[in-house]
């Protein structure tokens, strides 16, 4: 299988949102292996690894553009300029981006800009953290008999944006019986608690993941009610995905009292 393929880069330029996965190297796709393996410019995300990173080839021109919720970031705006200026110099341009750039990476809005400019742009998925982070603990995110369904929700709405109404959310969760992973949620933590509380029980089981897939992976097993005790209590920041439903209860670590662990 030759690295190039479908990779090329021509006259024009083109640009390729890349899915990198949760950060563990191993969770990359082929498809997005070859892509890295192919850029003569590679946009990198503040969460994406060094070790992906690496798969690039020498010479490639790396430019860090980090973008962590809730920390500073480079302006959005200033990204797809890059990315616009580049293919149009012939350049292969990989936009790599944590986890996949269709959930929560904003890969909607750069495919949108890159197209209005005439920039030729495809994208290739990557494993999401927040399936990642409970494959990792032995836990799934449907099953036949606690879940129905999974909604993948942000904790973190843009300026001027009410967000997400957890009220709804965690009346429609209890009735449809759905699991509900929650990104970006760790500095409204308390908030979102307090609202889902109003539809979910508090001894609905909750696992926090920080670092997916990392060496430093480490989670919280508690419930709705103990959600931000036991965050604070044993120090869980972000990056973290927050896990609420009853196929938490699948999670074979959780003993009588929620406990720190290692991955």
């Amino acid at each position: 299988m030759n690295k190039n393929d479908h990779f090329t880069p021509n006259a024009r330029g083109q640009c390729t949102l890349v899915g990198a996965g949760p950060g563990d190297p191993e969770l990359l796709t082929l498809k997005a292996l070859k892509a890295i393996q192919a850029a003569t410019v590679l946009l990198v995300d503040d969460l994406v690894s060094d070790e992906i990173v690496a798969f690039a080839p020498a010479g490639t021109r790396i430019v860090y553009v980090g973008k962590r919720g809730g920390c500073k970031s480079t302006p959005q705006d200033f990204i797809q300029k890059l990315m616009i200026t580049a293919a149009r110099e012939g350049e292969n341009v990989v936009r790599l981006k944590g986890g996949d750039p269709f959930i929560f990476g904003r890969g909607g809005e750069e495919r949108e800009h890159l197209q209005a400019a005439g920039v030729k742009v495809t994208v290739i998925n990557g494993i999401t953290a927040g399936l990642a982070a409970v494959t990792s603990l032995g836990v799934p995110l449907t099953h036949r008999e606690h879940a129905h369904g999974v909604v993948f929700v942000t904790g973190h709405a843009k300026p001027g944006d009410a967000g997400t109404d957890w009220r709804v959310l965690a009346a429609t969760a209890h009735s449809a019986r759905l699991t509900l992973v929650i990104y970006m949620g760790m500095s409204g933590a308390s908030r979102i608690q307090t609202e889902l509380l109003t539809g979910l029980p508090a001894s609905t089981p909750v696992a926090v993941i920080q670092n997916a897939s990392l060496p430093t992976q480490r989670h919280i097993s508690s419930t709705l009610g103990e959600l931000t005790t036991d965050i604070e209590t044993h120090n869980i920041a972000s990056p973290s995905v927050i896990v609420v439903g009853d196929v938490v209860g699948c999670l074979t670590l959780a003993a009588a009292h929620p406990q720190a662990a290692a991955a």
